[in-house]
């Protein structure tokens, strides 16, 4: 870091690795290619206005600290937009702390249709976040004469990041060979372990074998490499005596002057799950401890309001003969103990006498309760050693000639969860972060019920009426749904203070985030301009801001309140409640898990743009993960669709685009440019293909064909389904300038419009290779409320100000106007109403975008008066909760009793739409 002048500012440049060589060395597979920056050179067709100049004065994008860090950063990764044709893609970045300046390495994530970036990436070294305006601008590029953090032989990856050495095997089965700080290895052989319980039954008689698989890797990727940040992909299964299960992805992350990597885990779910019982998912490795005296080896366990349980394995403390406060005192500092020479003879010839803990473990089986337990060696007791509630999930296993410091994110968030170290009294020490806890219960993942009689669709329509769940036999299974976990390895020249292990542990359980400021955001023109900056100067806005703040407020409680935590559980919401009982409907068909339902993450991304708050940020962040990974089939016979609200989050029998659409995924990709987000949206792009055989109205149309599994076509829906199938599109579009994706996506675009009603014809048959819809011949209306309440409205928001296709503009702007329009206005223009409609107030934002776009102020009225109305919606505020308390509930609770997850989502994507395109109006 640098002082600069105002002077130098704009003559200087910073590493910019957008094109530089360090890219060369990028594979250019499909799946993980990033594109270099070169802008390339599109069809008139794709553009909305002809290509312009980028603009002579270069725009300056304000940043800001979620939270304002407190310890040095280890290294950051945020993304920045950019208005159309302000920034040309060769541009070099410079990133500024008041008038301090930082070397970034940037890379593009997105472009505009004229070629100019949209959004890109930059990495921040580790070093220190001074308070100040922070901010980033593009500068005429340099060469960078900086040296990779990734140095390739034909057998290993060699990682330097300054403090940080790792050795990676190119053919082996471990993630890597060797961490090392210092000159010292610190920690080996790090390898992922899975146990699985195979059982018979599940009552008193159970007979059960457990078997240990362990990971076995396929294949090797140096994603990035870059002088401040590299990124090494590895893929493959866990194996055992011939037989495969849980594919997995592990991301490994580096950033130059950091002795931290941070593990972004991926697991795939292939098992049977009426037979292999998940035991245990963890990462193992192994920690030299040498000839370190027992009682100068420590043991660190991180629990909660920064409290550390602080042990050695040969504790030298409260003894009968004192050992003198030289030992004691620096014992329990996790400092050197001087030479034994220096203990009186009545320690020191009965050293050999006191117990040495060779094992411990932190087990953390609920949300709301922990304890860390010792033993001496196999086959002997544990001790009960302490208690706590939620674990910060961070330990430590080493010496004051260093060690490793590991945690899991989202620990006691994701229970059950354990932190094992094992062989402490050895020479070699031994970690294992269970993702899974082999101390709980195996995982269960069965259907938890047998179908009660549904074996036809007359049955299963049946059971909807009465418990809203779509149940289909075999629908229901886990198969190929995934979960992905963060953690991270610290490699250490010494045993850290408490004090210091404890700020280890919040930048694990809370990494820091830079973020471009709400304004920036909202002035760029990105995610169709939908959303617009707080304002409560008039008394109308004011209580519109005020109920938004309380629906967000009063999930991020339903979140504590409610425990919606577990490993497959945390990120979603529940769907309904149940007054009578004063819970969500946890256990009632479809009204449980949430699973996306009317947009809830689009809701909380929104939320998070314009108000820029940490704990919506973390909210939304936890939703995405689970929702892109836990709610989506990612191999499989329902790959990649996901699964419609149910008890289990697998379980509906409804396998939807509108669940996995790439468009709830790319708020948060393009924030933090997240890699396995970016792998979940390119899953997307060939989705549509399953329609084929999994078929969404095949329970209710009976025109629909069963499939259309070998031609070309499928039928695809203009809204739920055409909408995923467009963001999807669209992103790989914009991310990669992919011509097939664009081609594809006008091709539909083009053809809806052509439609004898463009959306109000409700469907047609798509033609897979082209994307061209055929033209539907009985010239049918069909109209549904769900249609535009998944997506389907923020893709078309983008889409008719990136693409000059004037028809199927007017195609979205007379769907806006005329789904809440008169009956008589909509016979007027279609030839019939659209009979009876619901939604009505979630679809007030389709009539103000129309009112934005052609300027048309009764409109804007008319958006505010359908807000208001609150058909199909909330009409009067549900801001107050009622004090419920034992013996009614089981533990005393604040309820909404009006409030449900779809009413508020859709309410406050209305509500902040509105503002965004018709806020004048309101009032009038």
């Amino acid at each position: 870091m640098k002082k600069i002048t105002r002077r130098k500012f704009v003559k200087n440049s910073v590493i910019a690795v957008a094109a530089a060589p360090a890219f060369a060395q990028l594979s250019t597979n499909a799946n993980t290619r990033l594109v270099t920056g070169a802008s390339a050179t599109l069809p008139a067709a794709a553009t909305a206005t002809p290509s312009k100049s980028i603009a002579p004065d270069p725009p300056v994008a304000p940043l800001h600290w979620l939270e304002q860090p407190t310890e040095p950063v280890r290294g950051v990764t945020w993304g920045v937009p950019w208005p159309k044709g302000s920034v040309k893609a060769d541009s070099g970045f410079q990133l500024l702390a008041g008038d301090t300046e930082s070397p970034i390495q940037t890379w593009p994530l997105a472009y505009w249709p004229d070629g100019s970036l949209k959004w890109t990436a930059h990495a921040l070294a580790h070093g220190n976040a001074p308070q100040g305006n922070w901010s980033v601008r593009p500068v005429k590029r340099a060469k960078s004469n900086s040296s990779l953090l990734i140095t390739e032989t034909g057998t290993h990856l060699h990682i330097n990041t300054g403090k940080l050495q790792c050795e990676i095997a190119r053919d082996g089965h471990v993630l890597f060979e060797t961490l090392s700080t210092q000159n010292q290895t610190t920690a080996a052989q790090g390898r992922l372990v899975l146990l699985v319980q195979q059982q018979d039954a599940d009552d008193e008689q159970t007979r059960f074998s457990v078997s240990r698989f362990e990971g076995k890797i396929s294949k090797l990727t140096v994603e990035q490499n870059g002088p401040v940040r590299a990124v090494v992909k590895v893929e493959g299964h866990h194996a055992h005596a011939g037989r495969q299960l849980l594919p997995f992805t592990v991301r490994l992350y580096f950033y130059a002057g950091s002795e931290s990597i941070r593990l972004v885990h991926t697991i795939i779910y292939d098992a049977d799950e009426q037979k292999d019982f998940i035991r245990g998912i963890g990462v193992r490795f192994d920690v030299p401890l040498g000839q370190q005296e027992l009682h100068n080896r420590h043991i660190r366990f991180a629990g909660e309001n920064d409290g550390v349980f602080a042990e050695a394995v040969r504790g030298l403390t409260g003894l009968r003969r004192d050992p003198g406060k030289a030992f004691t005192e620096a014992q329990v500092a996790g400092k050197a103990t001087p030479g034994n020479g220096q203990l009186s003879d009545n320690v020191s010839k009965r050293l050999q006498y006191i117990p040495a803990f060779g094992s411990y473990t932190l087990f953390q089986p609920t949300p709301d309760a922990f304890e860390i337990q010792k033993q001496t060696k196999p086959g002997h007791s544990w001790l009960q050693s302490a208690y706590g509630k939620r674990s910060a999930g961070t330990g430590y296993l080493g010496s004051p000639g260093g060690g490793m410091a590991f945690g899991i994110r989202n620990f006691w968030q994701s229970h059950p969860a354990q932190l094992d170290i094992r062989h402490a009294d050895h020479d070699t020490g031994e970690v294992t972060l269970w993702l899974w806890a082999p101390r709980a219960e195996p995982m269960d993942l069965r259907f938890y019920h047998d179908g009660m009689g549904q074996d036809t669709y007359a049955e299963q329509l049946e059971g909807l009426e009465i418990t809203y769940e779509d149940y289909e036999p075999g629908f229901g299974r886990p198969y190929g749904v995934a979960r992905t976990s963060e953690m991270q390895l610290w490699a250490l020249p010494a045993t850290p203070s408490n004090a210091e292990l404890a700020g280890i542990a919040q930048q694990i359980q809370s990494p820091p985030v830079l973020v471009p400021t709400p304004a920036w955001l909202a002035s760029s023109g990105v995610f169709g301009g939908a959303f617009s900056l707080p304002d409560r100067s008039v008394p109308a806005k004011a209580d519109i801001e005020k109920q938004l703040d309380f629906y967000f407020d009063y999930y991020k409680n339903q979140v504590e309140v409610r425990h919606w935590y577990g490993f497959w559980n945390y990120g979603d919401f529940m769907h309904a409640y149940d007054t009578d009982r004063h819970v969500w409907k946890y256990d009632v068909g479809g009204f449980a898990w949430d699973n996306s339902e009317l947009s809830t993450d689009i809701w909380l991304w929104y939320y998070l743009l314009r108000s820029g708050r940490a704990d919506a940020f973390r909210m939304a962040e936890a939703m995405t993960r689970h929702t892109g990974e836990v709610d989506v089939h990612h191999i499989g016979p329902f790959a990649p669709l996901g699964s419609r609200h149910n008890v289990m989050h697998w379980g509906c029998s409804a396998k939807q685009l509108r669940i996995s659409t790439a468009t709830n995924r790319r708020f948060f990709y393009y924030l933090t440019a997240d890699e396995r987000t970016g792998d979940l949206m390119r899953e997307q792009i060939d989705a549509v293909k399953t329609l084929q055989t999994i078929v969404p109205v095949r329970k209710v149309n009976k025109s629909a064909p069963k499939n259309t599994e070998n031609t070309d076509l499928a039928t695809v829906s203009f809204g739920t389904d055409w909408g995923a199938i467009a963001g999807a599109w669209l992103t790989e579009w914009e991310r990669t300038q992919d011509k097939a994706a664009r081609d594809k996506l006008l091709s539909s675009m083009r053809t809806i419009a052509a439609q004898p009603h463009g959306f109000f014809t409700g469907s047609s048959l798509m033609n897979l290779q082209t994307g061209a819809f055929q033209r539907e011949p009985t010239g049918k209306i069909s109209v549904s409320h769900l249609s535009a309440v998944f997506g389907l409205a923020e893709v078309c928001y983008e889409l008719t100000s990136l693409v000059d296709d004037k028809a199927f503009k007017q195609a979205w702007i007379d769907y806006c106007r005329l789904y809440n329009a008169t009956p008589e206005a909509q016979k007027a223009e279609l030839g019939e109403s659209l009979k009876k409609l619901n939604l009505q107030q979630g679809h007030s934002r389709l009539t103000a975008f129309a009112a934005k776009v052609t300027g048309d102020k009764q409109l804007a009225t008319r958006a505010w008066q359908e807000f208001h109305r609150g058909q199909g919606g909330k009409r009067e505020a549900a801001d107050q909760t009622i004090a419920i308390n034992a013996p009614d509930v089981l533990n005393p609770l604040q309820e909404a009793p009006r409030v449900s997850t779809n009413g508020a989502a859709q309410w406050s994507l209305a509500a902040m739409q509105c503002l965004a395109f018709a806020g004048d109006a309101i009032g009038q």
